[in-house]
């Protein structure tokens, strides 16, 4: 038998790959020949029919002619087979070219099958576990008949007020960048046009999550060492992952709202990290540059698409307002040429023009969507996002035949279960804590009882509710509330509050200046605390909450995020013990709202105060220590976990070399448990002012009661490079730390150096 020559093949199917490619842009340059102005810009416009799935404020108008007439490149906020097949028939069949329609959505955090919000997501650290729900995600949006999906959103976020902080993966640039990568690759994999895959679109361009005061849709302002070196790589990953979209951001950069800002949408995007994809604004975001200062609406249309924006959302700017800006010598026709040929070029990766009804099967729905597979991997997830932030007395794990009493607002509250931004999903499918507890422990005496409404204030319930019952106030009084939970816990063994924030409470506008418990539930906290029996807080939010009162009561607090679809019973494989809680926070805890921002990778000042106590004329406040109420990586189990042999292979790195630093980590307790093992780095001298600590690496592993591993990192200068004040990307010599232990909170490991 001969053998085959496997780089033959590579290279073969590397040359189909470049001829399909060949094929794609001529026939794009084809239909470009044959477009007239007017059609191309009609790709440009994105438009939602209403009616579907709310994500804004506006609705467009007449869209069933506006797509006949060519005037529509894309849809959002419509699926299911048959009504996709409708739209790319009036696209295909009743248009003078026959130019498909791209299908977009918020899929955020899964389809139907709803997965924990991305901040608890990212709380697992298990890229492979995130990669796998974008894939769900895709299989079942694709199924609905959408190809194009709005995620993932990789804004850092390093201020807790801000309420879309529950949209991403947290406050440290190397996670957030590994984040992004995995779930570029699980929504688009390795082929767009596959049955099961869909467009990804890196969001929000760029900074979004630096709004000052933590209020939405803010102004940001910050240099671009900052920029580069903290903020901007989650984005490049994406990019460098093949992200097929980008989404602009709604606030300014330099002074220049992000959509119209032609530094970050052309120089940076396109030329310095050479995205070839296309470019959307975010919802209205072009008609927004108004209210910035920029001009009417024909001004900021031409101002965006001048800057390298492609595709308008909703706003019809570009629809009414482009032809006469090429009329009258402020755009030029190759300017909108160059801007729609992008998003052909995006429809043929997709497969449409070969296939405008490939994802218009019928049959897709009942099989992909909501399978016993997927919530399956929903549960897994949940459990795996959840964070044990603290132990009290081994009250946990409970129990299978305990008597327990459950009570809080959130015990038994379908409509908070799936998390902000889930538009796509049905409350109403979810599984509520008290049903998944009496699922995984039917031996268990539970009693349920409300105990308090969510927050008492109508006005503020209001505000939340805009999307539907979020906050519901109960018709009997607080008084009452409270008395019929006092009344439930007389006979428990132990007592279980699942308490917290509303869906709605974070998110896209909930910014709070008060991230504390609502005064209902923390009422609520104090009087069963006071019972004496054991307390567990099962603490539901989108954010980082300030709990300082409540780590300070004899309770053990699981972070449980919003869970998604089988938050009930993952919840209760935590707490019943059948999963040991794994979580690890991708987000600083603050002590109060006067510590925000906060984040583990501060820089020292020049004052910098050494220990916890208060010294006059150093870098801290009166009131309250430097140090977070929990810091970033924090996360318990229920064993323990020793770390020894902390060590580094050489206490030199040369160019182009590498160090490994390992640790030998042992599972002290008695139950099997899985540990996310930490590397920091910090440089000591260098050309500008260095962090006190950057997260390097991370390893999630799981052991067995009294079993060991050793850990092993691998660092080369390519791990120590940063943007220096000229913003070239360099490794300098110098000396290095290390830190290698359960969270950013430990002490220093050991040091290298590195020599040219």
């Amino acid at each position: 038998m001969k053998r085959i020559n496997v780089s033959v093949i590579i290279l073969l199917l590397m040359g189909l790959s470049s001829l399909h490619a060949q094929d794609r842009i001529q026939e794009v340059e084809d239909l470009l020949e044959k477009m007239t102005l007017e059609e191309k810009i009609g790709q440009l416009n994105l438009i939602t029919p209403g009616g579907g799935v709310a994500t804004g404020a506006v609705v467009s108008e007449d869209v069933e002619a506006k797509i006949k007439e060519g005037n529509v490149g894309g849809l959002f906020g419509a699926s299911g087979p048959d009504k996709i097949r409708q739209a790319q028939d009036l696209a295909v069949k009743e248009s003078r070219l026959g130019i498909p329609l791209i299908i977009g959505s918020d899929v955020i955090h899964g389809y139907k099958t709803t997965f924990p919000i991305p901040l608890g997501l990212s709380s697992s650290w298990d890229l492979d576990l995130i990669e796998q729900t974008a894939q769900v995600a895709a299989k079942e949006a694709t199924a609905d008949g959408i190809n194009w999906n709005f995620s993932p959103m990789v804004d850092i976020a390093r201020d807790p007020r801000w309420g879309r902080i529950a949209e991403g993966a947290g406050e440290d640039a190397f996670l957030g960048s590994k984040i992004a990568e995995a779930m570029v690759k699980g929504y688009q994999q390795d082929d767009m046009s596959a049955e099961h895959t869909m467009m990804a679109t890196v969001k929000h361009m760029a900074l979004y999550g630096a709004s000052e005061a933590g209020r939405d849709y803010n102004s940001v302002d910050m240099s671009k060492i900052r920029m580069y070196n903290e903020y901007l790589p989650p984005y490049k990953a994406a990019v460098d992952a093949g992200v097929g979209s980008v989404m602009t951001s709604f606030n300014d950069v330099f002074g220049v709202p992000a959509t119209g800002n032609k530094w970050l949408l052309t120089d940076l995007l396109r030329e310095e990290w050479g995205f070839d994809g296309f470019v959307t604004s975010d919802y209205t975001s072009v008609n927004e540059m108004i209210a910035h200062g920029m001009g009417d609406l024909k001004a900021v249309s031409a101002l965006a698409l001048k800057a390298g924006l492609d595709m308008d959302m909703v706003g019809e700017g570009f629809l009414t307002t482009l032809k006469e800006s090429v009329e009258d010598g402020t755009l030029t026709e190759e300017q909108i040429t160059t801007a729609t040929r992008r998003v052909l070029e995006a429809k043929h990766k997709l497969g449409l023009f070969e296939d405008p009804y490939r994802y218009s099967d019928e049959s897709r729905p009942e099989k992909d969507i909501l399978s016993e597979e997927n919530r399956e991997l929903a549960r897994k997830a949940a459990a795996r996002s959840f964070v044990l932030l603290k132990k009290h007395e081994n009250t946990l794990p409970l129990a299978k035949d305990a008597k327990i009493a459950l009570i809080g607002p959130l015990a038994d509250n379908k409509n908070n279960m799936l998390g902000t931004w889930a538009p796509t999903g049905d409350p109403q499918l979810s599984i509520p804590i008290l049903e998944g507890m009496k699922n995984v422990a039917p031996n268990a005496e539970i009693s349920y009882a409300k105990g308090s409404n969510i927050s008492d204030d109508k006005d503020f319930a209001e505000k939340v509710n805009v999307f539907g019952s979020r906050i519901e106030i109960s018709e009997e009084s607080p008084e009452e509330l409270l008395e019929e939970a006092l009344e439930t816990a007389e006979d428990a063994e132990v007592i279980v509050a699942v308490v917290g924030e509303a869906t709605e409470m974070s998110g896209e506008s909930a910014s709070r200046t008060d991230i504390t418990i609502p005064d209902s539930q923390k009422k609520l906290i104090r009087e069963l605390t006071a019972t004496g029996k054991p307390v567990v807080l099962a603490l539901m939010s989108g954010r980082p909450l300030d709990i300082s009162e409540e780590m300070d009561l004899p309770v053990s607090i699981l972070q449980i995020w919003h869970p998604g679809v089988e938050a009930g019973n993952a919840v209760a494989d935590v707490i019943f013990g059948d999963y040991n809680p794994s979580g690890k926070l991708t987000a600083t805890w603050p002590r109060n709202v006067g510590q925000i921002p906060i984040y583990y990778g501060v820089k020292n000042t020049g004052r910098p105060q050494a220990t916890e106590e208060f010294e006059k004329f150093k870098s801290n406040y009166l009131d309250v220590s430097n140090s977070p109420l929990l810091p970033f990586g924090h996360g318990l189990s229920y064993t323990e976990f020793e770390y020894s042999d902390i060590k580094i292979d050489s206490e030199t790195l040369i160019e182009d070399g590498e160090v490994i630093i390992s640790a030998t980590i042992t599972n002290a307790g008695d139950i099997a448990g899985e540990e996310i093992v930490q590397l920091y780095t910090h440089d000591k001298v260098r050309s500008i002012t260095p962090p006190l600590k950057e997260l390097k690496g991370f390893e999630k592993i799981k052991l067995e009661s009294g079993a060991s591993k050793t850990v092993e990192f691998i660092i080369t200068t390519d791990d120590l490079k940063f943007y220096n004040a000229d913003l070239e990307y360099v490794f300098e010599p110098g000396e290095f730390d290390f830190f290698v232990g359960a969270s950013s909170a430990i002490e220093k490991s050991g040091s290298f150096s590195i020599k040219k």
